[in-house]
């Protein structure tokens, strides 16, 4: 067993996200496991190694449920206390030492999507190691077989996939028990109910619901013709309306309201101050990437951030009708998605949408874990695996406490913040890790 050690996390505030409350107690962890949670007030052996936790609180490992977590900044994303994330387009090898790492490293469990799926032309161009272009059903359904065959947790659908394509796609991935994720943002020619119909289980961005409401409309049609769209108010009855026959599908939603609520706050974004993004900028990841897409912000706007209280809307409405709504940030997307960080600031937007911080917490916690079928993560219980995050203040009480981080325990082992940045990898072993899967994936492809 990976890490083994045994100690206590004594004295501290427990938040039951599984039944709504909190109270002070303490935790065992044996190994990589939590052993039992019970009162603080039992008398425990002297030999047992004590975390004193008396006015901390004691929140899950969060789940990040829509990223593209690479492992230039997989640490970040821990030391945020993501303790795992769902990748939701990517190529497995690429990412391989990120699936394979021990459960106690200083990087989060992944669980993912190999490339997408897409139709031509290929909304990021013809088929590569990130994206597979077809308009064939039978290509179609023989991708989703390579793809299920590499490990891949669930299938990708991108914008331009045909009816027949999609409908293949899901069709495929039933036969292996493996559902079906679409980003519709850019579909033309289906919507939201369309895909659900078809079989689609996950709905990223709450994407395609725009194209069921409006048809016809899609980013880069003629915005003329949609002038009559009240993007600031959006229209509750329509939205209630689709929201209840989406209900029928049990479809689940990742509306991932951060990724356009800083393209609309720009210039005026969310950027917290703290260790997280100093790393960021010591390392220059991503930060000149953001700068320079911040060119484009307009362009941005026009398309993707005027939705912003659309899908804010809709996540709210959709949880309102007892639907799955959990929380993701699609980073390092368009600009400033903090890796890790950035699911701070989306368990904020879903309290200001009208989620009760438990209600928040519980979307990025135990409701992300069900909604993937892990049930040993999401929640602090026994026999569940020992990944925590202990706050200084309360979450309860501001939901912008869950910044607050005092120390991550990932698979039992405990870290500061500061020593989980310790593993950023340096740049030269970025460069030798990308022409190692350049020569992996050219001898699989050739």
């Amino acid at each position: 067993m990976a890490g083994y050690q045994h100690y206590i996390v004594k004295n501290g505030t427990i938040i039951d996200v599984e039944n709504g409350n909190s109270f002070v107690g303490s935790i065992e962890i044996i190994g990589n496991a939590i052993n039992r949670v019970f009162s603080s007030n039992e008398v425990l052996a002297e030999d047992i190694s004590i975390i004193d936790a008396k006015g901390k609180y004691i929140i899950p490992g969060l789940l990040d449920m829509h990223c593209h977590m690479q492992e230039k900044f997989a640490p970040h994303f821990l030391a945020s206390g993501v303790t795992t994330v769902r990748i939701t387009a990517t190529n497995l090898l690429m990412i391989d030492n990120l699936i394979h790492a021990p459960i106690d490293a200083p990087t989060p469990a992944v669980y993912s999507a190999d490339r997408m799926i897409d139709g031509i032309p290929g909304l990021w161009g013809p088929t590569s190691a990130g994206n597979f272009v077809t308009d064939d059903p039978e290509e179609a359904r023989k991708e989703v077989r390579r793809q299920i065959g590499v490990g891949a947790k669930f299938i990708k659908v991108y914008g331009w996939a045909n009816r027949e394509v999609m409908y293949a796609a899901v069709d495929e991935a039933k036969k292996f028990n493996v559902e079906v994720s679409c980003d519709l943002i850019h579909s033309k020619e289906l919507n939201a109910l369309d895909a659900a119909q078809i079989g689609v289980t996950w709905f990223e961005h709450a994407s395609g619901f725009i194209q069921a409401l409006y048809p016809g409309w899609y980013p880069s049609a003629n915005q003329t013709e949609w002038s009559h769209i009240n993007w600031d108010t959006p229209d509750e009855k329509k939205i209630k309306e689709l929201c209840e026959q989406m209900i029928h599908y049990n479809v689940k939603l990742c509306p991932t309201l951060v990724v356009n609520d800083q393209v609309e706050q720009y210039p005026n974004y969310w950027y917290p101050k703290n260790n997280v993004t100093e790393s960021l900028e010591k390392n220059n990841i991503l930060i000149e990437h953001w700068r320079n897409l911040s060119d484009q912000v307009e362009v941005m706007n026009e398309q993707i951030g005027k939705l912003n209280n659309f899908t804010k809307m809709i996540a709210k409405t959709y949880f309102e009708l007892g639907g799955t709504v959990v929380t993701g940030t699609d980073t390092p997307a368009l600009i400033w998605t903090f890796p890790g960080m950035a699911l701070h600031r989306e368990l904020e937007l879903f309290v200001e949408i009208g989620f009760t911080e438990m209600e928040a917490l519980q979307a990025a916690t135990v409701k992300a874990a069900q909604s993937i079928g892990l049930n040993t993560i999401g929640s602090i219980k026994e026999g569940n695996i020992a990944d925590l995050v202990i706050l200084d203040n309360n979450p309860l009480e501001d939901i912008k406490h869950t910044k607050d981080i005092h120390q991550v325990i990932k698979g039992g082992k405990v870290y500061k913040q500061e020593k989980i940045l310790e593993h950023v990898p340096s740049d030269g072993y970025m460069d030798q890790r990308s022409r190692e899967f350049q020569e992996k994936w050219e001898a699989i492809t050739s």
